[in-house]
């Protein structure tokens, strides 16, 4: 394993982490004796697979139901010293409510003490203000640490990248947990205003949330040739200094090993990354035109300025990605939790798109009279039944 210092906290942290999101017997809080003999033999393999690679680093979080229950009865087995487990919670209005809920992780994780603790989700202002305000949970997680719960605090998000950056300028959190990977790459200002607070990043679900790359088109992988897209994204992640470490999101032990051929390529990213990168950026010129390639997201909206509370960011980059890698698979999956993802992924589908006039909110930009038709044809190619988030099911 290849390790890399996690910003000021000076954790030693290996660049890849064990996230605790799928391995976990189900989505809600149930007692331990439900879960199922084979359930937790899989989840303490997979654990134990992670150390024995290595990856030291164990994140999970409250909300995903019955992972914090189960991580709890392997680690008082694991050596404490040699692991860096991390925790999240939820920000809302009430401290006490903050508190009391991380108090109910350590229990279930049957530790002492975390060595990193997330405000979770800090997705818009309301749960920025929520974290920052004299007396809430940032202030809480503060205590939490002068008693020796925590060692260090940081944040994660799915929000937009200037909300990433009002809580990175508060200079108040030692790391940050975000989305960026290749096919979303609209936070890098945010990280490189981490680097700058010398703060730890964090790279979320960068093999799901960043294309399922673990069942990819075949054009993509015939563009990523001769890496696998997971290989190719991991090492186009990796290849930014910035970068610490990237989750992945085990669901049995096996699902370390396509990952691990990233390792020994590292030291060729410079050589192996450029030809790759031509490739996928000539077939999005090809297929959308160099024009749009260039400067899509130009003058657009967010949800609260557009008629409908339409997400045409979102629904335009998903498009993008269907037409130019056949990502479909993955853009339907995120466009048809559009209206249902709430903070978490924002805004709402194209279904009335053509019953809105939307000549005002798109003014600012150079593709105004283009989009509407666009956000037609993104409803007809990816649209269906919607679907909830994962900790909804």
């Amino acid at each position: 394993m290849l390790y890399r210092r996690f910003g000021r906290t000076e954790l030693t942290m290996p660049v890849f982490s064990c996230g605790g999101m799928r391995y976990q017997y189900k989505w809600q809080d149930v007692p331990l004796s439900e879960v199922p003999a084979d359930s937790q033999r899989n989840l303490e393999a997979t654990i134990q697979r992670a150390v024995e690679l290595g990856i030291t680093h164990i994140e999970t979080a409250r909300g995903y139901g019955s992972s914090e229950m189960q991580l709890g009865q392997i680690l008082p087995r694991l050596p404490r010293e040699k692991l860096i487990v991390q925790t999240k919670v939820s920000p809302c209005s009430s401290p006490q409510e903050f508190r009391q809920t991380f108090e109910e992780s350590l229990a279930y994780l049957r530790l002492d003490q975390v060595d990193l603790f997330a405000l979770h989700g800090i997705n818009n202002a309301e749960l920025l203000d929520w974290s920052l305000r004299s007396g809430g949970c940032l202030d809480v997680a503060n205590q939490l640490q002068a008693e020796g719960k925590i060692r260090f605090i940081g944040f994660s998000t799915h929000g937009p990248t200037e909300v990433i950056q009002r809580a990175i300028a508060s200079d108040r959190f030692d790391y940050v947990n975000l989305h960026w990977y290749y096919i979303f790459q609209f936070n890098w200002p945010a990280i490189v205003e981490a680097t700058a607070r010398d703060m730890g990043v964090f790279i979320i679900s960068p093999s799901n949330k960043g294309g399922l790359l673990y069942q990819p088109s075949q054009k993509l992988i015939d563009l990523c040739a001769p890496l696998s897209p997971i290989v190719f994204n991991n090492l186009f992640c990796l290849n930014h200094p910035q970068v610490h470490t990237l989750s992945v999101g085990a669901a049995r032990p096996s699902d370390f090993d396509e990952h691990l051929k990233t390792l020994s390529l590292l030291d060729q990213a410079d050589d192996l990354l450029p030809p790759i990168l031509a490739r996928l950026e000539e077939a999005a010129i090809v297929r959308l035109g160099e024009d749009w390639v260039q400067r899509w997201w130009e003058g657009l909206p967010t949800p609260k300025e557009t008629p409908g509370e339409i997400s045409i960011k979102t629904i335009l980059w998903l498009r993008n990605l269907a037409l130019a890698y056949d990502l479909v698979e993955y853009g339907k999956m995120r466009y048809n939790l559009l209206g249902n993802g709430g903070h978490w992924f924002a805004g709402k589908r194209a279904d009335r798109v053509t019953e809105l006039d939307l000549s005002s909110c798109l003014k600012h930009s150079p593709f105004a009279d283009r989009i509407p038709a666009m956000l037609a044809e993104a409803h007809e190619l990816l649209g269906g039944q919607q679907v909830k988030r994962l900790s909804q099911q």
